[in-house]
């Protein structure tokens, strides 16, 4: 009977440590809150940078910034890390991929090569955005000359009204599209 006491007593003790750590460190419980990406190609191990290219001389590139906003506030988010990726430029691989951190506009920008796309659909730029307590994902479809959003984009950044839409501006052969994004 009282091997059975020692039993619980240290089954408490360790449930309660457990707990006690769980509580103290958020990295150890967002490892257990992780959110399945509904997009291929995604790599939570990608390297921290915002140029993506493969060469600064030759190819296709495209500039793609933005702004991270609360969807409740609507003030920027200084705290977000926006992760993108896309299909290699003639590839079916997944090699551009990078995790930037906004600035405290919450502002991002990548300079990337033209994304590959698959036969029948525009080439596209996905999204992941987090923060301490949100993840969102998302899509940009790209062609040489314009950018579109999905349908659950449009209705889940409602909040931002006209600035849900990507604009794009090409001057001197560059083409640059601003995507805004609420979380």
């Amino acid at each position: 009977m009282e091997n059975l006491y020692a039993r619980r007593n240290f089954l408490k003790n360790v449930a309660l440590v457990t707990s006690g750590v769980a509580l103290l460190s958020p990295t150890i419980v967002q490892a257990f809150n992780t959110v399945e990406c509904p997009f291929e190609g995604y790599n939570p191990y990608s390297e921290e940078k915002s140029d993506l290219r493969v060469s600064t001389l030759f190819g296709n590139h495209i500039v793609v910034k933005g702004k991270v906003f609360d969807k409740n506030s609507l003030n920027e988010l200084s705290n977000a890390t926006v992760e993108v990726w896309h299909m290699s430029p003639n590839s079916t691989k997944f090699r551009h991929q990078a995790k930037l951190k906004v600035n405290s506009n919450g502002e991002f920008n990548f300079i990337t090569d033209f994304p590959n796309r698959e036969q029948g659909k525009f080439a596209k730029v996905y999204f992941k955005v987090s923060t301490d307590s949100k993840v969102y994902f998302t899509e940009l479809s790209v062609t040489k000359d314009n950018a579109f959003i999905n349908e659950k984009h449009f209705e889940d950044n409602k909040v931002l009204g006209d600035n849900r839409f990507p604009t794009n501006r090409l001057v001197n052969n560059q083409q640059t599209i601003t995507f805004n994004i609420a979380v």
